[in-house]
Formats: structure tokens, sequence, C-alpha cells
């Protein structure tokens, strides 16, 4: 890989705001930076926030060698329905494989429960005469006839993309290869996604599904990213532009436009990269990352060091078939709204005021209550510091607010209203960490919990008493953690071959082909992408279950190669796996191989950041009034930059940095380690 110029940015676009963090190889600091985002064109503040950086730290964007860049705009698409119109070819038969689904009811005892979202309608779904056997042999060819009927059926929708999911294709993929080569000649401006090459899984209500959403996000990412790469020309940016994935790593530009179903989990999964990081750092196997920004938190796990990653999630309740860093979200941020119900019963969320108009308190014409708007009112939150100062809080239009909507409905003081919006969103956090901790059936007081994003500081405390977790963890760049994940980042191509076939040296003939196919493709991507050879790495797994199953598990290979010793190897380490994650396992059960994956990783070089400078204050900065146990106090305001290495903060106290605040209550101490991180836990 050619030389590249000393900067790296990583950048997460949220819904509020849009978060950099800066290394510098010159110096080798790194500088977090906050911005507010452009929802109407996400770009817009990207470029914004890296000119001010620029300014701010004293480098060019001629010095930017690399953007790693993780973004929400996929997600939103889909939540907010602005997704263009879109056809789904599928083999003749199976054209409401979309509404038959799973039978899945998420609600037993509902009588009319809600159906997963069918985002193409019944008429622009065509099915086509052409059927491939389980085996992957063709029973009822494809025939040019077919072809053009459905050029005439396509040309009468006039949609902007296509969805391609035949039957089996997986096995078989030239079907859908000969369709996509023939809607490129008649009409070449069509986007079109083909199952095969995105997801050549089997199962095919997830594949289609998976198929869909990326087809559907295919005008929308090719737009926004056409828009991203003007806007860099004009400014004379141009730097190596990469993607963050759901899987934690980054692709090319190129990538990201034609498989952009990989963004899905894009900025959130750049926080479960810092996390890992951290555990490292911490020397701590087990921790609980709680991102929370202006929209939404985000609660992802690290045990043994390791995050989680699945290989199937969902978004609205549709499957996505794609690795995807495991993390619970829900709509609980600093924007989220708060309301009173006609029986007087106060939610908050997962509606959020955003970043235009935002809170009350931003000035801009928010008139609903938040969360942020609650933190003013009890002076938890600076009015005069807010973003490092660079924006200043309206403290009477929060007030206003929370009195209009909250406390005059419910009978209340301000502050009485205040602090209950604020203890039923630190309730539904709660609730979000110990259910992504129960399910794997361990102990929230084994875990240590890092808290981060802007909004995270103020209530992590409360939010470790509500769930029984007695230590605390408020990393350096706290507010731009995911941000500091992305910049961590390596190139990953995930990709697999499925064949159902039982795990017996017998079939080792057949595995080895699909084996040796998979390696062949992994290297190839990694070549395509000037990866140094010392610098590529690949993994091979398998999802194997038990005969009869209707789910698998994610076995990693121990080498690139499955000989007979091996493939023992493998399904005993399937066993272990079982009994780990339900408790018991049979080993004289069969067990079959469903699907092979292989990891392409290239590394990227890492920030060798030198630690931060030590300060040697050891005293508050001042003091305010806050409300704290239903009264106004005054307690220490700490510079969290003032604090030298060391130094215990007891609460109730508020650490101050330039784009967070942490709220230490009674109870707590507070130390800053050498690693510049603030380690706050429960006195005992």
């Amino acid at each position: 890989m050619r030389e590249v110029p000393p900067v790296r940015i990583g950048v997460d676009i949220g819904g509020t705001f849009t978060d950099l963090q800066i290394f510098d190889a010159r110096s080798g600091a790194i500088f977090g930076f906050k911005t507010p985002t452009t929802p109407e064109d996400p770009s817009i503040g990207l470029m914004t926030g890296i000119k001010q950086a620029a300014d701010r730290y004293g480098f060019t964007l001629a010095d930017v060698g690399f953007l790693l860049h993780g973004t929400t705009i996929a997600t939103n698409a889909i939540l907010e329905r602005k997704l263009p119109k879109a056809v789904l070819v599928t083999t003749a038969g199976f054209e409401d494989v979309l509404e038959i689904g799973r039978h899945v009811r998420r609600e037993v005892y509902a009588l009319n429960p809600p159906q997963p979202p069918t985002l193409i309608a019944r008429d622009r779904r065509i099915g086509i005469a052409e059927r491939v056997r389980a085996d992957g042999s063709v029973e009822m060819a494809l025939t040019p006839a077919g072809l053009e009927t459905l050029g005439e059926r396509i040309e009468k929708i006039d949609p902007a993309c296509v969805a391609v999911c035949l039957m089996n294709s997986y096995l078989n993929p030239e079907h859908e290869q000969r369709i996509a080569d023939y809607l490129a000649k008649v009409r070449p401006a069509l986007k079109v996604s083909c199952s095969s090459a995105l997801s050549a899984e089997i199962r095919e209500y997830e594949r289609t599904s998976t198929t869909v959403l990326n087809a559907l996000l295919i005008p929308v990412i090719a737009g926004y990213l056409d828009k991203l790469s003007r806007r860099m020309e004009a400014e004379g940016f141009a730097p190596r532009l990469l993607l963050v994935q759901s899987n934690g790593g980054v692709c090319s530009a190129r990538t990201a436009a034609l498989e952009p179903v990989r963004l899905l989990l894009s900025g959130p999964s750049g926080g479960s990269a810092a996390c890992a990081l951290l555990s490292a750092v911490l020397g701590e196997d087990n921790l609980i990352g709680v991102d929370m920004g202006g929209t939404s938190f985000d609660v992802s796990v690290v045990r043994n060091g390791r995050v989680n990653v699945v290989m199937q999630g969902e978004v609205d309740r549709m499957p996505v078939r794609i690795p995807m860093v495991e993390i619970r979200a829900i709509g609980a941020g600093g924007g989220s709204l708060a309301k009173v119900a006609n029986d007087k019963r106060l939610t908050v969320g997962p509606e959020s005021a955003g970043s235009r108009p935002g809170p009350a308190c931003y000035g801009r014409g928010g008139t609903g209550p938040t969360v942020t708007d609650a933190n003013v009112t009890l002076g938890r939150l600076d009015g005069e510091k807010f973003l490092g100062g660079g924006m200043r809080l309206d403290l009477e239009a929060a007030r206003t607010v929370v009195d209009t909507e909250v406390a005059k409905p419910l009978g209340l003081s301000v502050e009485a209203a205040a602090e209950g919006l604020l203890a039923v969103t630190n309730a539904n956090m709660g609730a979000a960490i110990r259910l992504s901790l129960f399910e794997k059936g361990v102990d929230p007081r084994e875990f240590t919990m890092i808290a981060f994003g802007g909004a995270a500081g103020l209530h992590a405390v409360a939010v470790a008493d509500e769930t029984g977790i007695r230590r605390v963890v408020f990393p350096q760049n706290a507010s731009t953690l995911s941000a500091y994940g992305i910049l961590h980042s390596d190139l990953i191509h995930d990709l697999v071959r499925s064949r159902v076939l039982d795990a017996k040296p017998e079939h080792l003939g057949i595995i080895e082909p699909l084996l040796e196919n998979l390696l062949a493709d992994a290297r190839a991507r990694l070549e395509a992408d000037a990866i140094p050879e010392n610098e590529r790495h690949i993994e091979l797994a398998a999802d194997m279950h038990y005969k009869g199953q209707a789910f698998e598990l994610t076995v990693p290979f121990r080498s690139l190669r499955l000989d007979e010793p091996a493939l023992s190897t493998l399904i005993a380490d399937f066993h272990d796996l079982h009994c780990q994650r339900f408790s018991y396992s049979n080993p004289g059960s069969a067990v079959e191989i469903v699907s092979l994956r292989a990891s392409a990783i290239g590394r990227l070089a890492k920030p060798a950041a030198k630690p931060p400078p030590v300060p040697d204050g050891g005293r508050p900065a001042g003091a305010r009034k806050v409300w704290l146990g239903g009264r106004w106090r005054d307690i220490a305001v700490w510079n969290r930059d003032d604090l030298a290495v060391g130094t215990s903060v007891r609460g109730p106290a508020v650490i101050e940095e330039a784009y967070t605040s942490v709220l230490l209550a009674e109870g707590w101490t507070c130390r800053r380690e050498t690693s510049g991180h603030l380690v706050a836990g429960r006195q005992e």
C-alpha cells in the first residue's frame, strides 16, 4: 500500500451530532471533535466538522490520508421509509415469501399481532418461470422469452431498483446472473441486487429480506456517496474513503455502494470495537458498553475480551442475514421526547427531537420536552459550556417546556417533573442492559460498564445502581468513543457458502473444494484492496447444528485446513460451544454443517498515540446548584482535563469536559488512572 499522508480521521454521523476522532502521526496526538449533524445532507456537517477540526488542531485537508466513515443513513432510510420504488423478481409461485415469513408470533396472546413490514407491494413482485432443485441442478430452465416478459413488466412499473432472489440460487447462481446481465443490457441505469452475490445462504425468507433491503438502499447510499464525493472534490479533499460495516470492519466506497445493507449498524459497531480495545487496556474481560447519544441508547457486551458477532440481525422486525456486531438499541438519547398520556402515564422516547429542531434548550424551535431539557433544568448540564462552549443552552426554554408539557399535566413542580423524566429514562436503559446480560445467563455484577456518547456520563451511575453494576469507566474522549473505535478499524470482507452436509469424513471431498473457493475469493478481495501480503489475515468458521435443529452456532476453525483430525476438533468445539450457550450438549448425536464462512481481514496500521499530558490539578474548579435527591444542593464541579493521575473525586460531584459531563452520585467515588480514563466505583 502506498505511503499515505499522516492524518487519519474516524467519523460517526449520528442522528444529532457528527463525532470525529483525529489522529496525527506527526505528533502522536488523538483529538476528539463534535459538530451538529445536518440531516438534509449529512455530508455538509461532515465537511464542516473536518474543516473546523483542521483549523483548531493545525492540519490541512491535504494531510488526511484515511477517512473512516460510520453512518446511520442506511438505518434511518429504512426506519423512516425514505426508500425508492422497487421490484422483487423471484421464482414463480414464491412471490409471497416476504409476507409468509416464519410464522413467528412475538406477541403470543395478541388477537391481531402486527406483521413484519413488507417493503415491496404485491403488485411489484414478479414471478419468473424457472426452478433450481435443492441439489443445485436445473429443473426448469430460464428462457429468453421469460427474460423479455420480465423486462416488459419492469418497464411498466419503472422502478429505481430490483431485488433478484430465486429459489436455491445460493447453490446455483446461473439464473440470477442471467437476469442481472439482461437487465444491465436493457435498463443500464437500473440498480440490481442478486441474492447469490450478496447472501449465498440457505433459507429463502431471510435471503429474500436481505436482498430486498439491499436493493432499496443502493440508490440511497449511492446518492449519498455521490454527494459526498462531489463535496470532497470541491474542497480539494482526497483521502482514501472507507465505510464502516455492521461487522465492525470497514470496506471501500465501491463495496458500500453495491452492498449497502452491510452498513445498517455502521455507527454503533464503532462503539463496540472501542469497548473491545478498552478491554485489553483496562485488563477487564467482561464489559458492558453503553452508548447514549442524542437519539438512541446502544448496549454491547464484551465477554472474554471479544464482542459477539451474530450471523443474522434485524431492522424494524425484518431479518438481515449478514454478520453484524450484537447490539441492543432503544430510543433513549439526549433528544428523546417525553409525553404524558391521558391516564397521566409518563413515557420517554423512542421519538427524538434530533438535531433540528433539537431539544427546546437548543433555541432552534424545539417544542417538546427532552432528556437534555430535564438535565439542564436540574443544573446537571452547564448551559454556558455545552459543546466546549461552542453552543449556549437556553435554561428558561428548557424549564418552560418541562413545566408546560410534563409538570402541569402531572401536578408536579418543574424539578420533580424533570427528575421523574430522568428516572423513567434510566429505568428504560437499565431494562435494556438486564435483557442483554440475562439472555446470556450472566450476572450484571460481574461486568464493568463503559459509559460513552455525549449523554451517557449524566446517567451511567444511576443506571449502574439500577442494574447492580458496581464499577463504571468513563473513557478518554467518551463523547466521541464510537469514532475512536472506527479510527482503529480493519478492512473486512465476509464470505459464505451454504451446503447442508453431515459432518463426516466421507463429505470432506465436497467440503474441501468449497473451502478452496472461499479462500481464493478472500485472497482476491484483499488483493483488490491493495493490502500488503504481511497484513492479510483470513479466518474460517462453520455454521453447525444437531441434525433436526432449526438454528446454528458459528464455530471457528483452528486453521485454514479441514482434514479428518481438524474435522473431529471442529465437531468437539461445536459440542463445547453448545454446552456453553445452552447448558447441555449431545456428543452422540449427528452434527450437520450448514454453511462455511470466511472473513478476509486487511490489517490497517493502527494509530500509535502518545499518552495524554498529565495535569497536576487536584481541586474542584468551582461549585454550582444541582437538583439531587429531591432538593437543590451546592456540589463540587471538576474539570476533567485538570485532574491529576490518582486524584479521587467523591460524590456528589460533576466532572466536566469539552463534549460531555459526568454526574457522580452520593456513595460513589471516581479516580483518574494513568491511562487517562476515569474509573468510578460504589463506596463499600
